[in-house]
């Protein structure tokens, strides 16, 4: 069971099962007890965390996948795909064109619209990795293992941006304080994990891992929520802190050994929860949606905005720079990472809070985001599975399955 959750296919299946289950209980007779689930709070309120299930789920559990992403990150810029900056190069540069291109697809859609519909312009600017790579795992067993790295570095970085964005046009109540001592434990964090000096060395040979470093990376999570950024970027950053060499003494490295055993976690528990817990949307209100300027844009930022951005930019930065696409990849592949780059799930749907007051919007939005993330799905599923049928059916020697582990 345990090998099986460290499968991206196994996490996969789980994850979507997951939210078709949330999106028909909320919108089936029995509603009231999913909203009744969702929104128990429990929690210490001294300490500000005093939240809901929902906010536990998606601030909380959702960190230890982002961890997981960070570490995975942090072992392909040291040992692998990532270590070419020309190759690192272009999924940051395309996830810049899929922040900006969406953004102002959807100003176009909007100008002019009443009621501050414009204000919803961060919303198509992330994509939802968890559910991207779950899709991914799905259609494409055999295409190269470098288009999911392609795609977990885009996602990464965009998500990122969309955060920031968050905490700069969307967040009133920033704490710098907290924020200036989360930085600060990040970087006693990093400091026990890759300090080299014999006082470091010998707490590290006298404490367990665990112990040294499980309650510092609770309390970064606890004050990077207290200062109104979203809590899943200090999991990133934990991640890409991880010490990815072994040591004198040592079996495997820190990187490898959490991911073992979070990965689990991640996949088995973090992911379905939060996604039974975020995917229950509630479609009733909305009367107005298919004449919503705020549908309209989100739909074309989400599913024609981020293929636009993420290929025109990789195109162009290839084109120009010095930076170039993978041997193993195509632009075809660059195309389907572009439409799971419109899967936008968890992060839009907190920008879409942030974004709205008025319901008939909100539940605009958030029903546009639903229906453009099964489009994106869609055609990412058309455009991969034709080079995976190709690939399976004539296999490369460097090709590898994308649920290759870190």
């Amino acid at each position: 069971m345990t090998a099986a959750l460290r499968s991206d296919t196994v996490s996969g299946v789980l994850l979507i099962g997951a939210a078709l289950i949330a999106l028909l209980w909320a919108n089936s007779p029995l509603a009231g007890s999913y909203d009744a689930v969702r929104s128990f709070s429990f929690g210490p309120a001294g300490l500000h965390l005093d939240l809901s299930v929902q906010a536990w789920a998606a601030d909380g559990l959702l960190a230890v996948f982002f961890f997981i992403v960070g570490n995975e990150l942090k072992h392909e810029l040291v040992h692998g795909e990532l270590r070419d900056p020309r190759r690192a190069a272009l999924p940051i540069v395309a996830a810049f064109g899929g922040v900006v291109v969406p953004a102002l697809v959807f100003l176009a859609f909007t100008a002019g619209a009443s009621g501050g519909a414009m204000n919803g312009w961060g919303i198509p600017m992330a994509t939802d990795i968890a559910f991207a790579l779950a899709v991914l795992a799905v259609v494409g067993r055999h295409l190269p293992a470098a288009l999911r790295t392609f795609l977990l570095t885009l996602a990464t970085v965009d998500d990122m941006c969309a955060v920031i964005v968050i905490a700069i046009a969307y967040t009133t109540g920033l704490s710098l304080g907290a924020l200036a001592v989360a930085v600060l434990g990040l970087a006693v964090f990093g400091y026990l994990q890759n300090g080299r000096d014999r006082f470091v060395l010998r707490v590290r040979a006298a404490v367990p891992g665990w112990l040294l470093f499980g309650p510092p990376a609770l309390a970064i999570w606890a004050l990077m929520h207290a200062s109104g950024v979203h809590a899943t970027i200090a999991g990133v950053a934990m991640g890409l802190l991880m010490r990815t060499h072994r040591r004198a003494g040592e079996t495997a490295s820190p990187s490898h050994r959490a991911e073992e055993a979070l990965r689990p976690l991640s996949s088995g528990i973090a992911l379905p929860v939060f996604a039974l817990m975020a995917a229950g949307i509630s479609l009733s209100g909305a009367t107005g949606f298919w004449t919503s300027a705020v549908t309209w844009g989100v739909l074309a930022g989400l599913v024609g905005g981020k293929i636009l951005g993420i290929l025109g930019a990789s195109w162009l930065a290839a084109r120009f720079t010095s930076a170039h696409l993978n041997p193993d990849l195509t632009w075809s592949d660059i195309a389907g990472i572009g439409a799971l780059g419109g899967i936008g799930f968890t992060v839009s749907l907190l920008i879409a809070e942030l974004s709205y007051t008025d319901a008939g919007r909100l539940t605009d939005a958030k029903g546009a985001i639903l229906l453009a993330s099964f489009l994106a799905s869609l055609l990412a599923v058309l455009i991969l599975s034709v080079r995976n049928r190709r690939l399976r059916r004539s296999p490369r020697p460097t090709d590898q399955p994308t649920t290759a582990a870190v």
